[in-house]
């Protein structure tokens, strides 16, 4: 469904990554992203459209991630590269629309932009009680139920209405009044907590509620017409896994979630494999994918080894809406190892053998940078154990190629090996190693 419903789009998409790349005519007019006249015409003409429809397609291609738009010219967004191969990037693009459906519509001229607002956020419980009641709800209790959190949110920010009959203490009593927490109230106030229906209020919202729905119909979250609305399966799906969202956030197993990165990645070093893949979701759940990705990857760039690893696990839950940043990292050398084995098991290389896409330098490197982690947090048995996962068959190999990859924990590494390995006569020769890269030899 998101697939039909966004090819269309995709299809501009397409256009403009191959007639608007680098060095060909301007896309937009003004910098802003608003397709000029020439564009789209020489588009509809390509494309057998008209004008109009290039422009709302256009427009869709940009809410959902299809298109990027930089100054004057354009470029193909992630979704539109991994779509043919990765249904989470169209269904991701799908999302993006959804959750830009104020923007797909344009909304009624003569309403107060704060009203706007007011109707934008209360949307959410809306959706939420169309979810929950799964089949046609009729617009006139969706009026009463926005109506309602409009006045919830009024009441929070204190602008209780002073009508000239109304006393001092009632007033008070109004402006005191506990909110009901939206997913609650989604099911709709107990009969004795219900408000009277203000006429007026109603009359103000009414084209808001209107200019809503159809707004969401548009991008297919919901079907509306003869005096109801129904979620379709696809936007039934996107609040479902919202509110799954919301329920994850709340429920971080180890407690992190409100923690930075660095913090969170340190509180589950501790953690087995899957408890920590379930403290990263509720981590991610709780913020933006874009900032919380470049946050990760700042805790990547930092001197603790463990928490690179980590970071690298986390960015692994996050899947596909990594991928651009991680690309972006590759010439770091602190983190291509990792970026490189994270875009090979992204492409759908099997963990086991992705590590031969680094070449043998990258593969010592990582080598090293994993015995500092186990170095700094490990048990000396430990540092044993990972001179087996070398890919040099002996010792002095494996030395000679350590000295070479110049990571800067290397006499560090070096010298926790000799201190913890049984065998007096390896122990030496990895010491004398470490004095040799302390020293600048050979």
């Amino acid at each position: 469904m998101a697939r039909s419903g966004l090819a269309p789009a995709a299809r501009v998409a397409r256009w403009a990554d191959a007639a608007l790349g680098p060095g060909s005519d301007a896309a937009t007019a003004d910098g802003k992203a608003t397709l000029a006249d020439a564009t789209a015409e020489r588009a509809a003409r390509d494309l057998g459209l008209t004008p109009d429809r290039v422009r709302a397609d256009w427009d869709t291609a940009r809410l959902a991630g299809l298109i990027e738009v930089h100054g004057a010219s354009a470029r193909p967004g992630w979704r539109l590269r991994a779509w043919d191969r990765d249904d989470s990037a169209v269904l991701r693009g799908w999302v993006a629309l959804f959750d830009a459906w104020s923007l797909a519509t344009p909304e009624p001229g003569d309403q107060e932009p704060a009203t706007v607002a007011e109707v934008v956020s209360a949307m959410p419980q809306v959706l939420s009680f169309l979810q929950l009641s799964a089949g046609p709800v009729p617009v006139d209790q969706l009026l009463d139920l926005l109506r309602q959190r409009v006045t919830e949110l009024r009441t929070e920010r204190c602008e209780v209405v002073y009508d000239a009959d109304t006393t001092a203490d009632a007033a008070t009593a109004a402006g005191n009044a506990p909110a009901r927490p939206a997913l609650a109230a989604a099911a709709g106030p107990a009969e004795s907590e219900a408000e009277p229906a203000d006429p007026a209020q109603a009359a103000e919202l009414a084209p808001l509620l209107d200019w809503a729905l159809h707004a969401l119909a548009s991008v297919g979250a919901l079907t509306y017409g003869e005096g109801q609305a129904t979620l379709t399966p696809l936007g039934s799906w996107a609040v479902w896994v919202k509110l799954e969202q919301i329920c994850v956030a709340a429920q971080s197993p180890a407690g992190n979630i409100e923690q930075s990165a660095e913090d969170m990645l340190r509180g589950c070093a501790q953690l087995r494999p899957n408890a920590a893949r379930a403290e990263y979701r509720a981590w991610l759940a709780a913020r933006p994918v874009g900032s919380a990705v470049t946050e990760l990857l700042a805790a990547a760039r930092g001197e603790d080894a463990l928490l690179r690893g980590l970071a690298f696990e986390a960015l692994r839950v996050v899947g596909a809406p990594a991928e651009p940043d991680v690309r972006a990292v590759v010439d770091e050398p602190a983190l291509r190892p990792y970026a490189l084995l994270w875009l090979a098991e992204h492409d759908g290389v099997d963990p086991e053998d992705a590590h031969e896409v680094l070449t043998r330098e990258e593969a010592t490197w990582l080598w090293v940078d994993t015995a500092a982690a186990v170095a700094d947090h490990g048990e000396a048995p430990m540092l044993v154990r990972h001179l087996e996962s070398a890919l040099q068959p002996t010792v002095p190999a494996l030395l000679k190629e350590v000295r070479a990859v110049g990571h800067p924990r290397t006499v560090q590494v070096l010298v926790a090996l000799a201190a913890a390995h049984p065998d007096p006569a390896l122990a030496k020769a990895v010491r004398r190693a470490a004095f040799q890269v302390h020293t600048g030899g050979h």
